[in-house]
């Protein structure tokens, strides 16, 4: 019991990616963001990407700086708000993805990968507003170049998302 004079403070309800894309999308995208990010393990230690971003555990590159140390639970914490960071602009401007968790995992993964607003201006995005699935599945291998060059790895990313993408594909 708090000591007289004090107040217990109000617990704010903590977003969480199930409550922000549902059970279904949540489990396909954090493991699948994760393999590619991290290669399944958290990097510990900020360290610089290909592009030269400071960048910590799966990906995280919000306020990382040189020296900057997390722990496991620490990383785990970050993916997943920065998951829920990429995945609320993503449903915003393409709501048609709600109910198809497949689309809605890949179409997170490459926004976590390009940024929310390169997603958000995409040809992806404007393919599945338009109703063009697999045309928008497809222009997923369109994003595989870091600092103007084609990345094997962003060739090898592009194609595992659209792959996602086209499961269960909505006609």
């Amino acid at each position: 019991m708090p000591n007289p004079g004090t107040t217990t403070p109000a617990r704010t309800p903590r977003k969480t990616l199930i409550g922000v894309v549902g059970l279904a999308t949540a489990v396909i995208v954090t493991p699948f963001v994760s393999a590619w990010e991290s290669g399944g393990r958290p990097r510990l230690e900020a360290y610089r990407d290909i592009v030269g971003v400071w960048t910590i555990c799966g990906g995280e590159t919000l306020g990382v700086t040189p020296g900057m140390r997390e722990t496991v639970a620490g990383c785990e914490a970050r993916d997943q708000a920065a998951l829920i960071r990429h995945a609320e602009p993503v449903l915003a401007c393409t709501p048609s993805l709600r109910d198809h968790p497949n689309q809605l995992a890949a179409a997170i993964s490459l926004a976590y990968n390009i940024g929310t607003g390169g997603y958000c201006g995409s040809n992806v995005d404007r393919r599945f507003d338009a109703g063009q699935w697999r045309a928008a599945c497809d222009a997923f291998l369109l994003w595989n170049k870091a600092g103007g060059k084609v990345v094997n790895g962003l060739v090898r990313r592009r194609q595992a998302e659209r792959d996602l993408c086209l499961k269960d594909l909505p006609r």
